[in-house]
């Protein structure tokens, strides 16, 4: 079946329309419609009739449209308008700013048409202001955005200067996660680690004596009282004691804790009576007696220690590298840690100490390693030795019946090139051999306990034949 033809509609045209119906129907498909002579005067106004808010504009009629438009839409109008005589219709739409007695103003998009009637123009306009309003919206919430992150930005660098320049070490966590959310450089040293790294880590791993769930559980119960006492925590990097000082606040949702990390001023040998006679002895013994942790770093020290190094207080020595104080530095504590590591303890170590104005003390060390599971440490026996010295030197110039033992003693406290200027090739040997076990087969650390280049101790090596000694 087909349909019957319609005759309303041939080849695309549109059927007649009638004028009562035509201004209708032009309002409802324009917000507002202009008929404009070839001279710019406004024949007619058409507003549609659902929208009230351009209210009544007959007096435009007769008018020039340019009485109607702001300075910088005059112009506009003008250039497309003569586009438009010339015979071309505009393709694109024209954005024009209308003004009213100077009162308001409001941005309308025409789109030109003919309709064949003395090159006048049927301008089809669409309201603005609705899109500029949320344009407007758009440019303030921008704005605010800015201030926000400027707001912010001023805070955070407020935020990192006051944590750089307090004394007191300073965590905040986040009590949702156990996770750091901030430290500063103090609270990282305390903690044997670097601030950056600290940032997101979990706050009870760095502790040995506790858990996850304790531990936040502990903090919250402290914050929740006026004299809660600090929770006490030791750190697994630094086997220090510390204390922890909560106060819990919200934000962003959620709640934080703000952990002073103080460090306990006890130090790692406490202060003895009278009946306790190890104690008294540790600190009425005229051998200094240090106590290190596994790195090198020293926890306590007794006044015969003072003595050597010179120092007056006890608060400039410990948390100093015991490398600080010895000669050869860094060479003579790898070999202390190194051989008290392995088999428990070392007996006889020569070395020397530098005490605050430069002078060489040479001492014999001894080591232990004391295995406690909650705080195991090095404990460290020097005694002086620069009155023994000459004794030494004194009586084992005329016999040389056991000159291994009496070359071992001289290693440490002498260079290789004054050994060798009293004694023969065969004690040489012995030096350099014994050098060699002292560190482990560390080459590098014999040349240095030696004062030799490592070329020479090389040279010695391959002379001797134990190039190959492992």
């Amino acid at each position: 079946m087909t349909s019957p033809k319609n005759n309303f509609w041939t080849s695309g045209a549109v059927p007649l329309i009638e004028p009562e119906f035509l201004s209708s129907i032009i309002g409802a498909a324009s917000d507002i419609a202009l008929v404009v002579s070839s001279q710019g005067v406004i024949l007619s106004v058409v507003v549609n009739n659902q929208d009230d808010s351009f209210g009544n504009l007959k007096h435009w009629e007769g008018r020039p449209i340019a009485d109607f438009l702001t300075v910088e839409s005059i112009s506009k109008f003008n250039a497309s308008h003569g586009v438009y005589l010339s015979g071309k219709v505009p393709k694109k739409s024209l954005e024009l700013n209308h003004s009213d007695n100077a009162i308001w103003q409001y941005p309308v998009r025409y789109t030109f048409h003919r309709f064949g009637q003395d090159n006048a123009v049927l301008l089809l306009g669409r309201d603005l202001r609705p899109i500029a309003e949320t344009q407007q919206q758009l440019v303030k919430a921008q704005i605010a955005l800015e201030k926000g992150y400027e707001a912010r930005r001023e805070f955070d660098a407020r935020y990192r200067v006051v944590m750089a320049n307090i004394e007191d070490a300073v965590v905040f966590l986040s009590v949702q996660t156990g996770r750091i959310e901030g430290a500063n450089d103090k609270a990282a040293n305390l903690l044997g680690m670097k601030a950056d790294t600290l940032t997101g880590a979990t706050f009870s791993k760095l502790f040995s004596d506790r858990t996850g769930a304790e531990l936040l559980e502990s903090l919250m119960n402290a914050t929740l009282s006026n004299d809660a006492e600090p929770i006490s925590v030791r750190a697994t990097r630094t086997q220090k004691t510390l204390s922890l000082v909560p106060v819990v606040f919200r934000a962003g949702g959620q709640r934080v804790l703000m952990c002073r990390v103080l460090e306990n001023a006890k130090p790692f040998v406490t202060n003895y009576t009278s009946s306790d006679h190890d104690g008294a002895l540790i600190q009425q013994t005229t051998d200094g007696i240090i106590f290190m942790d596994l790195q090198g770093s020293v926890l306590s020290v007794n006044d015969a220690f003072l003595n050597l190094v010179g120092a007056a207080n006890t608060t400039d020595v410990v948390g100093s590298k015991l490398s600080d104080f010895m000669a050869r530095g860094q060479i003579d504590l790898d070999v202390l840690l190194e051989n008290t590591n392995q088999t428990g303890h070392m007996r006889a170590y020569a070395t020397r100490l530098i005490n605050d104005l430069g002078a060489r003390v040479p001492v014999e060390a001894s080591t232990t390693r004391l295995n406690d599971p909650q705080n195991p440490v090095i404990a460290l026996i020097m005694r002086d030795v620069s009155r023994l010295d000459v004794i030494r030197t004194t009586e084992s110039q005329p016999t040389m019946h056991d000159p291994a033992h009496n070359v071992m003693d001289l290693v440490g406290s002498a260079s290789l090139k004054d050994i060798v200027a009293e004694t023969t090739d065969v004690v040489e040997k012995m030096c350099i051999e014994t050098a060699v076990s002292l560190t482990r087969n560390n080459r590098v650390a014999a040349a240095e306990m030696l004062g030799l280049s490592r070329q020479s101790l090389y040279v010695k090596l391959r002379k001797f034949g134990l190039l190959a000694k492992e």
